[in-house]
C-alpha cells in the first residue's frame, strides 16, 4: 500500500476513473494512515492482547460486512478486525469503492491461498452469524430489520464539530484546514460545523484555509460550491467565502458539501457537555479534545460510531 508496485497504482487510477471524489492524493492518505496505524506489529500486538485474541478460533462465525464507500478503504478497519478475530469476513463493497478492496483482497489471497477461506468477497450475505453494516439513516432502518435476529453492528450518519477559542495559531488553523478539507469533507470524521467565541474573527480562518482553494478546481467539488452559493444568495442568506468554501451562521453540525456551518457560544463548559450527549458526532477538534489536524488520522482503537468491534466480535 505505500509501494509504486505496478498493479496497485493502476487498482488506484481504477478507482479514481470510477469515483471522481477518489483524487489520488486522497487514496494515498487514506492508504498511508491505514500501513502506518493499523498495518504495524505494534498496533496489531495491541489489539490481540487487549482482546486476548486466541490463537485460532475453535468455531469461526460468518460475519457479513457491508461496506460504506465515502471515502477511500473506508472498510478497511471492519475487515481488518474481522480477519484479527479469527472470524470469517463476509465482505459486500461499495460500488463507489469497490476496486481498492477488491484488488487488497485479491493481494493477499495470491500471498496466501488460506486467505481465500476466512476472507470472501460477496454480493449476498444471507445465512451469516452476525452483521456490521455502515450507510445512512434511511438504509439503516433497512439493515436494522433484515439483520434484527442476529447480532449485528448498524452505522447511521455522523459528522465532526470542532471547538476554537479564538485563540488559535495560523499553523493550528491550517491543521484544522485538513479536518475540513480532506476526502471533499465526505467523512464522518470531518468537520462540518465550527462552534466560535461571540465576535469571533473570521479572516485569519479564511486565510488559513485558502491552502486547500485547489479543490475548487475538480468539478465534482465545485458544482457543490456553486449550487450552495447560489442557494444562500437567494435566500439573501449571510455568508463567508474564500471562493472556496461557504462558511454560513446554521444550527445543524451537518453541513453540505462545499459549505461550513458555525455557531456563536459564550460557555464552551455547556458546548462541550452537549456534545457528549449528541450521538450525531463522531469527533470534536479543538483543544482539550482531539488535536487539529487529528480528525482523519484515527489510530486502531478508534472505533466508528464509538462502538468497540473488537469487543462485539470478541463475544460471538
Amino acid at each position: 500500500m505505500l509501494s509504486n508496485e505496478p498493479l496497485w497504482q493502476a487498482a488506484k487510477d481504477k478507482a479514481y476513473r470510477e469515483n471522481g471524489w477518489f483524487i489520488p492524493e486522497f487514496i494515498d492518505l487514506s492508504a498511508q494512515n491505514i500501513a502506518n496505524s493499523f498495518l504495524t506489529a505494534e498496533g496489531i500486538q495491541k489489539i490481540t492482547e487487549r482482546y486476548n485474541i486466541p490463537q485460532e478460533q475453535s468455531s469461526p462465525k460468518k460475519v457479513g460486512i457491508v461496506m460504506a464507500g465515502n471515502i477511500p478503504l473506508v472498510g478497511f478497519h471492519d475487515l481488518f478486525c474481522v480477519f484479527l478475530s479469527g472470524h470469517i469476513a463476509m465482505v459486500k463493497p461499495s460500488s463507489k469503492d469497490d476496486t481498492l478492496i477488491r484488488h487488497l483482497i485479491t493481494k493477499l489471497t495470491e500471498w496466501n491461498q488460506e486467505v481465500s477461506s476466512v476472507v470472501v468477497l460477496s454480493e449476498m450475505l444471507k445465512g451469516c452469524d452476525a452483521y456490521i453494516a455502515t450507510g445512512s439513516n434511511n438504509t439503516s432502518r433497512y439493515f436494522e430489520y433484515y439483520f434484527r435476529n442476529v447480532p449485528s453492528i448498524i452505522r447511521k450518519n455522523r459528522t465532526s464539530v470542532a471547538i476554537l477559542t479564538g485563540d488559535e495559531s495560523k499553523e493550528e488553523l491550517e491543521k484544522l484546514a485538513d479536518d475540513v478539507y480532506l476526502y471533499f469533507g465526505l467523512g464522518c470524521r470531518n468537520v462540518t460545523k465550527l462552534f466560535v467565541p461571540q465576535g469571533y474573527d473570521f479572516i485569519p480562518l479564511l486565510e488559513a484555509f485558502k491552502k486547500y482553494n485547489y479543490l475548487a478546481n475538480y468539478h465534482k467539488y465545485k458544482n457543490n460550491y456553486d449550487y450552495n452559493l447560489a442557494v444562500n444568495i437567494l435566500n439573501k442568506k449571510y455568508f463567508m467565502s474564500n471562493e472556496a468554501i461557504l462558511i454560513v451562521e446554521e444550527a445543524s453540525s451537518f453541513s453540505p458539501i462545499g459549505q461550513l456551518h458555525y455557531e456563536y457560544y459564550t460557555d464552551s463548559a455547556s458546548v462541550q457537555e452537549a456534545l457528549t450527549k449528541d450521538a450525531t458526532i463522531q469527533c470534536v477538534v479543538g483543544k482539550g479534545n482531539i488535536g487539529f489536524g487529528q480528525a482523519q488520522c484515527p489510530s486502531i482503537t478508534d472505533y466508528a460510531d464509538g462502538v468497540d468491534t473488537m469487543e462485539f466480535l470478541t463475544k460471538l
